[in-house]
């Protein structure tokens, strides 16, 4: 896996990955994204895949899985996420209520990548409905 992050302009950068995809980011900005908001992103669309790829894989119906988080950061310098909670809302046809609890918790404790390695010094935390 390959990045480049060119700077475009006051605090504005593009990132592009090796496979050619493009975002905007940067600080200062309200109307892009910032470096600390695509972290908290990514940590969202990683652990959204094992929670759809878990029950998917326990034959589950899902039809929608939904991730909201909320995080704690510090007040100062480096304002470094302390807390993250991730709340999934996934709905489908008869779910089995503990098929979804164990698909979230292994998501957080075994699979997503992005998750473990901001567990390292953030404390996770996660909850979960069926809707």
């Amino acid at each position: 896996m390959k990045a480049e992050v060119t700077w475009i302009e006051d605090l504005k950068f593009v990132g592009k990955t090796d496979k050619n995809q493009e975002i905007i980011f940067g600080s200062g900005d309200s109307t892009i994204v910032s470096p600390m908001e695509m972290v908290l992103m990514a940590a969202g669309g990683c652990s959204s895949v094992d929670v759809v790829d878990g029950l998917k894989s326990a034959d589950q119906d899902i039809t929608s899985c939904n991730a909201k988080l909320e995080t704690t950061r510090r007040e100062t310098a480096p304002k470094l996420f302390t807390v993250i909670n991730i709340h999934f809302e996934v709905s489908g046809d008869n779910l089995d209520p503990e098929l979804v609890a164990k698909a979230c918790a292994d998501s957080l404790e075994k699979y997503c990548s992005v998750c473990l390695m901001l567990g390292a010094s953030v404390e996770m935390t996660h909850s979960w409905d069926i809707v």
